[in-house]
């Protein structure tokens, strides 16, 4: 398999990642059917990446140059949330009201981060600036290809002098936990949710 930029520009690359997004949205399984709007978890997690930050966004491909997984980064995540503000959620709440889905819906979850997104604020941010996500299709998984995709990244943030690079994982997902300590991540103050690694 190979590693290479993704191609941010392209629309059927884009609905790509999407659709991988979706696929390893639920812990790393199968999110598909759950959610009313297929793109929805997309919008949230992965398409503000590839539209401000394209330059840390790689894919791990197979022969034929299908998408199988991406990371994204960004080298600063508190102006990278100050420029969702500004420039990816106020078309997203048009799109989405909060009162255009049930409130009990998995969807409406979204919509409310969408209207009320999560700001990270936290003194650990100074020594861990950079955050990422990284997502693989089953068939991607094993071989080394999430070590790989990180191992970009992290190249490639260190080229802009970024320190280190945190990540939010959930509690539940404990093997991808043990794979993320394995590559150095050790948890921040913020809790055992929240891994961090230096990059020097």
């Amino acid at each position: 398999m190979t590693i290479r930029p993704a191609r941010a520009s392209d629309p059927s690359e884009v609905d790509a990642l999407y659709d991988i997004c979706l696929r390893t949205g639920a812990d790393g399984q199968d999110a598909s059917g759950r959610f009313e709007d297929p793109r929805l978890l997309g919008e949230v997690y992965l398409g503000a990446y590839l539209a401000l930050e394209p330059s840390l966004a790689f894919v791990v491909t197979s022969e034929d140059d299908r998408p199988l997984g991406y990371v994204l980064g960004v080298p600063d995540t508190t102006s990278f949330e100050e420029r969702l503000e500004s420039e990816w959620w106020p078309a997203l709440r048009e799109r989405y009201p909060l009162d255009g889905v049930s409130p009990d819906s998995p969807d409406a979850g979204l919509v409310r981060q969408i209207h009320a997104p999560h700001r990270t604020e936290a003194p650990w941010l100074a020594d861990y600036p950079a955050h990422l996500h990284v997502d693989l299709l089953p068939e991607a998984q094993g071989g080394g290809n999430g070590r790989r995709l990180l191992e970009e990244l992290f190249d490639a943030l260190r080229d802009h002098g970024i320190p280190g690079v945190h990540l939010g994982v959930s509690d539940t997902n404990t093997s991808a936990i043990g794979f993320y300590r394995h590559l150095g991540f050790e948890p921040l103050p913020a809790g055992s949710t929240v891994l961090g690694l230096t990059l020097d």
